[in-house]
């Protein structure tokens, strides 16, 4: 299983970068999901990232392809109704392409429109889709039975809920709140590293 941590859109530029510098080396991937944030800002904290150690490979730019083209990262997520994955595969092959997805038939849909992997959400209850019943675990089986590209899990993943995916096989993780909003983020990532990576 695959760590992937997601940014909360909920600090400025220097705290969020500051955290994914403390557990740069205990993750798989970041996401930087900055909704709020201008390009410019987003320019600034991926700059920022890569002068302080963090890699290239381990970022994902959610939704700016624009950003991901110009600092030449090679992993972009889309957002279901974000840019088409079939377009983006198509003008920019060697970029890796993930897509959200929350239910079988959109992940079948992203997997043969090019899509690199999907992640799947939200799994359980969580404060980021306050008033939306989870959409549960059960469709992750019916995924890793029927695609081959990797699917994640998203949405109330935390320490306890994490079994309930390594249970359906999923082949990662992407933790939000559970990383971003603690005091240590380094402390609970190792945790969820040590669990995913620790697994028989």
């Amino acid at each position: 299983m695959k760590l992937i941590a997601v940014t909360d859109d909920r600090q400025s530029v220097n705290a969020v970068a500051e955290k994914i510098i403390a557990i740069k080396d205990v993750m798989d991937y970041v996401q930087i999901r900055e909704k709020s944030k201008s390009v410019r800002e987003i320019v600034a904290l991926v700059d920022y990232l890569l002068t302080n150690g963090v890699k290239k490979e381990k970022i994902i730019m959610n939704d700016r392809l624009d950003v991901a083209l110009c600092m030449d990262i090679s992993t972009v997520h889309l957002p279901e109704h974000g840019h088409p994955v079939k377009m983006v595969k198509e003008r920019y092959p060697h970029i890796r392409v993930g897509c959200s997805v929350h239910s079988f038939e959109k992940a079948k849909e992203a997997e043969a429109n090019g899509a690199d992997y999907v992640l799947y959400g939200h799994c359980f209850e969580t404060n980021s889709k306050q008033g939306l019943p989870p959409n549960g675990v059960e469709p992750l089986l019916q995924m890793k039975k029927e695609l081959s590209i990797p699917v994640y899990a998203i949405g109330g993943i935390s320490l306890e809920t994490l079994p309930s995916i390594q249970a359906v096989g999923a082949d990662g993780v992407a933790v939000m709140s559970s990383i971003f909003a603690a005091e240590d983020p380094y402390s609970i990532t190792k945790k969820f590293s040590e669990a995913i990576h620790n697994e028989k």
